[in-house]
This record gives C-alpha cells, sequence and structure tokens, in this order.
C-alpha cells in the first residue's frame, strides 16, 4: 500500500508533493571527489546537521580519524547512520584525506492533529498511534499509525475509510502532521449462515451467537457490526449451546468472513460438526476418601438417567460436590467427571470421581489497583483467609461476592507461586469504576398513576462500603421521600447494619375511601448463616394519619380516622438457590416474615407470611432457554392479642392486582358491599403459575411474553350487615408481554377474572412502566 505525503509551504501557501528521498530514503554514497581504497582518513566532517551534534554523528561511524578507509566499512556506517531514524538523507564522500558526512536531518513533530474524524474521538487515535509532539518523523512511523488508524476503524466495523497523511512545514525543520479522514459507511453483518447443523435451525441458532444481521430496529446496538473479536466468543456461545442440549462431540469450526464486493457489508459462516445426541446412562460417584461416603453426596446430582445429556449440568454437578466435600471438611478434593460414551444407545455414562488434589495452603493476599476503597471492605468478601487451604471453589465464590459489591468495573484473581511448593500467593487486581449516582426516572403504573423518581446515592461512601441515598417519589396515588443507609459489614464482621428515615403519602379514595400518611424511622440489622440463608431484623416507629375520608363511607372506614402509632419488630428469613434474582432460569426462593407490633404504640398484632417461588427450565424441552415455568405461592395471616388495640385496614392484606391479576388493586376480597370499600383481611393464601416464553421476534428487542394463571383468596375482617367477607378461592387467568426496552422495564397483562364474587372489582388490562436515567 503506497503512502502519499504532501508539504505546505508556508511562504507560498501552496500544497506540494515532498521530495523523493523522504517518501522513502535509500542509502547513497557520493563525494565531491572518489574515494580510493587504501588511504588513510585524517578527519571527518559532518555537514548539514541542526538539532544532532556532530560527535553524536560520528560516534554511529564505523570509520574514524586515522583508519584506513575501506568501501565496505563507509558503506556499513551508511546504512548504521540510517538505522538510528533521525536522518532523512546520508552521503559519505572524501575530500581528499579526509570524510565528509552530509545529512539532512528527519523533522521534529509539532503537533499531531486528526480531521474529518466524527465517528470516533481523537483520544480514542492519539491511543493507537505512535507519533507524538517532539518525536522524530520518519515515513516508516507515518505508515505504522495510518495502519493503526485503518485498523481503528475496521474494529468499529468500517472497512472503507481512507486516511492521508499530510505535512505542514515549520521553520527549524519542524512540521505539523495532519491525518485527513474519511470514514466511510459502516461495514455491517448482512448475513450469518450456519453449515453442519441438522439439530437446529438456522434461526435458532442466530439467537444464540452474539453477531446478528443488520436490521433497522438495531440503530441502538452495536451487535449487527463486524467484530473479528467477537467470532470467537460465538464459536464459544454455540459451542456452550449444543452442550447444553445433549451433543457433547460437538466441533465448531472456525468462523469464515467475506467482505462484499462493494465493502458495504459482511456474509459470516460458522462451520459446525455436531455428532451424535446423547441422553445420561449410568450415574455414578466414586471417592477416594475412606471417610466420604459417596451415598451422602447423591442429592447434590442435578443429572439422571435417561434426561438429555447436559454439559453445563454436568459442571454444576462437579462444583457441587466439591462444594459439598469441602464443607465435610475436605478442602483438597477434585471432582473429575468421567463420561463413558455408549455411541449404539447413545448414552453417556458418568461417573464422579472424587479424588485428593495437591495440598496448597494460602500464604497471602494481596490486593491492588483499590486507589479508594478499602482493603478490608474487598478482604472482608473473600470465603478463605491467608493460612487455609486453597480451595478454587471459594476463589470463584470470593470473585463472585467482590464483583457483585459493585465498585468495580474489573476483577481478576490470580494465584502466583509462594515461598514454599505447598504456598502458593492469591492476587488480586481490581479496577474501581463510579460508585455515585444521580437518578431522574419517570413512568406510569397502574397502580400509583404517572409517576417521577429522584435519587441521590453513593454505594461506597469513603471507601468504607458504606450504601447512603436519598429518593424521592412522586405520583398520583403514592409519594414518597427515603432516607437510608447501610453499613452492610458492621464493624468488618457478618453483620449489616442500617437505619431509614421515611414519609409515605398514599390517596387510597379509590380502594378504600380515604388518605394514608406515614412517617417514621427504622433500624435494621441481618446476617448470612451461608450463602444462601440469611436473616435480617428491624425495629420501626410510624405515626400513621387517617384523613380525608370520603362522603359515604364506610362505617367501619369511618372508625379509621385520626393518628395511631405502629411499634413493630420484624424478622425475614429468606433461603434462595436462584441462579439470577433479576432475570431467574432455574432455581427456588423461600421467604418466612413475621412482625410483631404492641411493644408501645396503639395496635398489637402478630402477622406472618411465607412465600415462596420455583424455577423450572424447559430448554431441553423446547428448544430455547426463554421458555421458563414459574410455580409461586404465599400465605399470610393476622392474630390480634389485645382487644384493646385492634388491628387497623392499613395493618392488613390486600388481594387484587399485582397479587391476583385480571382484578383491581384490592379489588378482590372482603368489602362494604353499599360503599365499595374494601377492608381488607386477615387471612390470604395467593398460588400463580406462569409459563414465560419467546415471541417470534429478535431475542435482543428484549420481549418476552408470558401467560399465566393467579388463583387467590381473602378473608376474616369485621363482620356485620352488608359486609361481603367469602373465602371462596377467585381465579384469573391471561397473557402478558415483558418488554426490556432501553427505557425501562414496561410490562402489559390482559387478564379476566373466571371465578369471583359478585362484588369484587375486575381489571382486564394492567400497565406498568418505569425507568432510571
Amino acid at each position: 500500500m503506497s503512502l502519499t505525503l504532501r508539504v505546505l509551504l508556508l511562504a507560498s501557501a501552496t500544497l506540494v508533493a515532498l521530495p523523493q528521498p523522504f517518501a522513502e530514503a535509500q542509502p547513497r554514497a557520493g563525494a565531491p571527489r572518489a574515494a580510493q581504497s587504501g588511504d588513510v582518513v585524517t578527519s571527518v566532517v559532518v555537514r548539514g546537521n541542526q538539532r544532532i551534534e556532530a560527535d553524536t554523528i560520528r560516534s554511529y561511524m564505523l570509520v574514524q580519524p586515522g583508519d584506513v578507509y575501506e568501501a565496505d566499512r563507509a558503506d556499513r556506517s551508511l546504512r548504521a547512520l540510517f538505522a538510528t531514524g533521525l536522518f532523512r538523507d546520508v552521503r559519505i564522500g572524501r575530500d581528499g584525506a579526509t570524510l565528509v558526512v552530509e545529512v539532512v536531518e528527519n523533522p521534529i513533530v509539532n503537533r499531531v492533529a486528526f480531521e474529518g474524524n466524527r465517528r470516533i474521538s481523537d483520544d480514542v487515535l492519539r491511543q493507537a498511534t505512535q507519533l507524538r509532539e517532539r518525536a522524530v518523523l520518519t515515513p516508516q512511523l507515518v505508515q505504522l499509525d495510518r495502519q493503526a488508524i485503518l485498523d481503528t476503524y475496521a474494529r468499529r466495523g468500517r472497512f472503507g475509510a481512507v486516511v492521508e497523511p499530510k505535512l505542514i512545514e515549520l521553520d527549524q525543520n519542524r512540521v505539523n502532521l495532519v491525518f485527513e479522514i474519511t470514514e466511510g459507511p459502516t461495514a455491517l453483518v448482512a448475513r450469518v449462515n450456519f453449515v453442519g447443523n441438522t439439530g437446529f435451525s438456522d434461526a435458532r441458532l442466530r439467537d444464540v451467537v452474539a453477531t446478528k444481521e443488520q436490521a433497522f430496529y438495531r440503530i441502538l446496538s452495536t451487535s449487527d457490526s463486524f467484530d473479528p473479536e467477537r467470532l470467537a466468543f460465538d464459536r464459544e456461545l454455540l459451542r456452550r449451546y449444543y452442550l447444553r442440549n445433549g451433543y457433547p462431540d460437538v466441533q465448531i469450526g472456525p468462523a469464515t468472513a467475506e467482505l462484499a464486493p462493494d465493502r458495504s457489508g459482511f456474509f459470516i459462516t460458522f462451520t459446525i460438526n455436531e455428532g451424535p445426541r446423547y441422553t445420561f446412562g449410568d450415574i455414578d460417584i466414586t471417592s477416594a476418601f475412606p471417610d466420604l461416603d459417596p451415598a451422602t453426596l447423591r442429592r447434590f446430582l442435578e443429572v439422571a438417567p435417561g434426561g438429555t445429556y447436559d454439559g453445563d449440568a454436568v459442571e454444576r454437578t462437579s462444583q457441587a460436590l466439591s462444594d459439598a466435600a469441602n464443607l465435610r471438611g475436605f478442602p483438597f478434593v477434585e471432582v473429575q467427571p468421567q463420561i463413558t460414551r455408549d455411541t449404539e444407545a447413545r448414552r453417556a455414562n458418568i461417573t464422579f470421581a472424587l479424588t485428593e488434589g495437591p495440598r496448597v495452603y494460602i500464604e497471602r493476599i494481596d490486593i491492588s489497583g483499590n486507589t479508594r476503597t478499602q482493603d478490608r471492605v474487598i478482604r472482608r468478601e473473600f470465603r478463605l483467609a491467608e493460612g487455609d487451604a486453597f480451595n478454587a471453589a471459594q476463589i470463584r465464590r470470593s470473585r463472585d461476592r467482590i464483583r457483585n459489591l459493585g465498585y468495580f468495573g474489573d476483577i481478576t484473581i490470580n494465584n502466583a507461586p509462594g515461598s514454599a511448593p505447598d504456598r502458593t500467593i492469591v492476587d488480586t487486581r481490581v479496577v474501581e469504576r463510579a460508585t455515585g449516582e444521580i437518578s431522574l426516572g419517570g413512568g406510569f403504573s397502574t397502580d400509583a398513576g404517572f409517576l417521577a423518581d429522584f435519587g441521590i446515592r453513593e454505594r461506597n461512601l469513603g471507601g468504607t462500603g458504606i450504601d447512603a441515598r436519598i429518593n424521592t417519589t412522586i405520583a398520583q396515588r403514592r409519594s414518597q421521600v427515603d432516607l437510608s443507609v447501610t453499613d452492610p459489614s458492621f464493624l468488618d464482621r457478618n453483620l449489616a447494619v442500617g437505619g431509614d428515615l421515611f414519609y409515605i403519602q398514599r390517596d387510597l379514595r379509590s380502594v378504600s375511601g380515604f388518605d394514608e400518611r406515614r412517617a417514621g424511622v427504622s433500624l435494621r440489622a441481618g446476617y448470612e448463616f451461608n450463602e444462601r440463608l440469611r436473616q435480617s431484623w428491624s425495629y420501626s416507629v410510624v405515626q400513621r394519619q387517617i384523613s380525608n375520608i370520603q362522603p359515604g363511607s364506610s362505617r367501619f372506614v369511618l372508625e379509621q380516622a385520626g393518628t395511631t402509632i405502629l411499634s413493630q419488630v420484624s424478622q425475614t428469613l429468606t433461603y434462595d438457590v436462584r441462579d439470577n434474582p433479576l432475570d431467574t432460569r432455574r432455581g427456588y426462593v423461600i421467604r418466612l416474615g413475621n412482625d410483631v407490633a404492641g411493644l408501645g404504640g396503639d395496635v398489637a398484632y402478630l402477622r406472618t407470611r411465607l412465600d415462596g417461588a420455583l424455577f423450572l427450565p424447559l430448554e431441553q424441552l423446547l428448544g430455547d432457554p426463554d421458555f421458563v415455568l414459574s410455580i409461586s405461592g404465599s400465605f399470610g395471616i393476622l392474630n390480634g392479642f389485645d382487644r384493646g388495640r385492634r388491628d387497623r385496614i392499613v395493618d392488613r392484606f390486600f388481594l387484587g392486582g399485582e397479587n391476583l391479576r385480571g382484578f383491581a388493586v384490592a379489588g378482590a376480597g372482603p368489602r362494604d358491599i353499599a360503599s365499595r370499600d374494601a377492608l381488607g383481611g386477615r387471612l390470604m393464601w395467593t398460588q400463580s403459575t406462569e409459563l414465560r416464553f419467546p415471541l417470534p421476534v429478535p431475542s435482543e428487542i428484549g420481549l418476552v411474553g408470558r401467560a399465566f394463571v393467579d388463583v387467590g383468596s381473602l378473608s376474616r375482617t369485621v363482620t356485620g350487615p352488608g359486609i361481603g367477607d367469602d373465602a371462596t378461592p377467585r381465579v384469573g387467568a391471561g397473557v402478558g408481554v415483558s418488554w426490556r426496552s432501553p427505557f425501562g422495564l414496561i410490562n402489559i397483562d390482559v387478564a379476566q377474572a373466571i371465578a369471583k364474587q359478585s362484588y369484587d372489582e375486575t381489571q382486564v388490562v394492567r400497565f406498568g412502566f418505569g425507568t432510571r436515567f
């Protein structure tokens, strides 16, 4: 590829081509008089140098005063001077006994500038190039920088970019270097093809890979831009997908990319050798430890005979067996899944062999990169300490816990040799990121109406790990101000301590005929029993005011008017084995909560609630990870224990809306039939079965469909004439769509109340939207 360089002469302001020697200088030898080998050189004279000292130039010479002149040594001296990169041209000749060295120095860079770049900033281009101010300019470096700029644009999918370097001459042999850039259009991925796939369609595999075909709705995404580095990631995604769905022998060949003749798009092709599909055969566990009975570990198996082979399940089982053995006092155990294939029956027999690994202990844990976060904040997340037996599973857990703090953009944990063969140093390197945030958002929900939200939060206050925030929400039917401070490891112990100040105002006139205001303070403490089980406690003092009771409201609502004080102690016990709390695809969670009011205050009761949810992935049955079945349920009961301090309506359970779709908020359950006011209940149970499934649109749009059936009952309220209090189960069923849009999560549910009472209030469409930015 040729290099074109031009010079703009300041005197005439005319752009002309540079002399050919600068374009590509070549060694040349010449002199006023032809030199004869065998003569003695009496002196070496340097001419033409401006910045470089003559003695410096002479030091590169192989011919010195007093030496016998040899043409070969003069030629090698010429090449040595060119090799320094300091000179545009060099000539060596003789004038009698004097050796004459004539040089033309390469210019010095005064400034490097970029013109025409709109898609890539100057800072990014400067990081890609080598030439800097006060550097010596050479044609080779200009060519390398030009290619580096082209490579940078190629990585952004702009393979048609044109870069032309130009020079502006200044005095004192200085130049300004300008790279004139024509960026050209982005070369997007026109087509993604697959060869050799029979078990899955092209459309299914296109959803698996991260590289996507160009489409108008990907205007905010870069997934349809060609990125050679992404292809290696795509191959790994394909391999894991096949392993997860029964193909342990799959081979993913190198991906090929062909650029269209007009350089406008790429055609990507993945070659796949699937191999046969296997099911699980015999599953066994063996142990090399006499005191470790394999039978006690079988409950940790996630694979079973007859099921479709799942490489991820094999990996999870190996990890679970390793963790279980560690907890039983075997820190050096290694779990090796040994797979024996029955090619005729297409079954994979697996033996999980527990063997003893090398005995290595942690000599030291080093932490670097945390310029703001204190060392102790990171060290307390480690599941092992200096002197403990090295355990890869605990290292992975530690890395995940540090990552979950949200303080760091990148975390790497590596091992380094210690002072002895059985010692290792755990080297932890982190890259900090901003932990403060200001959020401003808005949205709409069926429950609260239109809302606006503003918050300020610092998740790592002063590098101590303390989370402090203030948040304000203003909505049509609910407004709230919160001030919260939480220390997740109080006194560097397994104890999270925090406090809240809050003010809440709710418009319940459409539900029960009144407005409610709450102001209070809450103190919290929580701790973990292990990675899955945790418990939290809190004590709250809240002032509640019931006001603005609507004319014609129920007499039971009229009795609620005024101000009451709530003094309440609460505890929540949670057991969580979900794979991802935000986007759950497998696992379950169980939560038990108790509230005791009556240690002072105006109300006294015991309120208990038990909730649980089970998530079952259906990918192996239906071939798509977005097929997930969830089964959830809840049970709640409220009992008063002091007749003089009876519970209020706002303390009871309500059914409808979010916990029973097809019914309005508080639309099901006890109600004053005449005034239509919901009175709440003291006994409630709900059950929901929901199938989440992919919609026939590209997965990166973020649309997921849902079909659900909700069942629930609410009863045990006040008694009297005109009160509807029927414990008969209510049933609602419908479908919905969830969209993880760039503006936030949007949920739309369309449901029908199938079983209801005449006084219940229904709701067909339920809509929710909200975001922060």
